[in-house]
């Protein structure tokens, strides 16, 4: 079965959640899944659902617990440059179905890793993986590589009213 390259970005909600959406049914159809989270190192309500319900998904996070507000540290580029040498042979590997890289977009925005780098991942991977990058700022020489784009725009947002980020909902 071909495998073809998926972006979820934009600033609406709901990037992460539609790629882990994803990983969810093919798990239920025996595919093997491997989750990438870039920038993200915490233990957000996600990562234990995959822990405690889907245990046949591999998760590895390539953050250092922080979110990045102003410039990253070395600290952070080496940590997302390690995990994307790491999904490099991954893929090659051709151990897994599907392959999320989540917040691969935004690991490009704060320029922690190159753009010349995903894109050879992704011209480079087997012709049956399934790939799927998250993140806002998706670059267009990536959406032109890309077989189904999605933007997630937001209309409305209740953070506009001051209301923090819920447990089980937003983390």
């Amino acid at each position: 079965m071909k495998g073809y390259v998926h972006i979820y970005t934009g600033n609406g909600k709901g990037k992460t959640t539609a790629a882990f959406g994803l990983a969810l049914r093919a798990s239920g159809a025996e595919k093997k899944v491997f989750i990438a989270q870039f920038v993200k190192g915490k233990p957000y309500s996600e990562i234990k659902a995959i822990e405690n319900y889907l245990p046949e998904v591999d998760l590895k996070q390539y953050g250092r617990g922080c979110f990045i507000v102003k410039e990253p540290t070395d600290a952070d580029i080496e940590a997302t440059q390690h995990g994307l040498n790491e999904i490099a042979v991954l893929v090659k590997s051709e151990r897994y179905d599907l392959i999320i890289l989540d917040e691969i977009f935004i690991a490009l925005h704060y320029k922690l890793i190159s753009i010349e780098a995903v894109i050879e991942l992704i011209t480079n991977k087997p012709a049956n993986l399934e790939l799927v990058l998250t993140g806002r700022y998706a670059p267009d020489e990536i959406i032109e590589l890309a077989d189904l784009v999605t933007e997630m725009k937001e209309v409305k947002h209740y953070y506009q009213k001051g209301v923090q980020a819920r447990k089980g909902i937003e983390f």
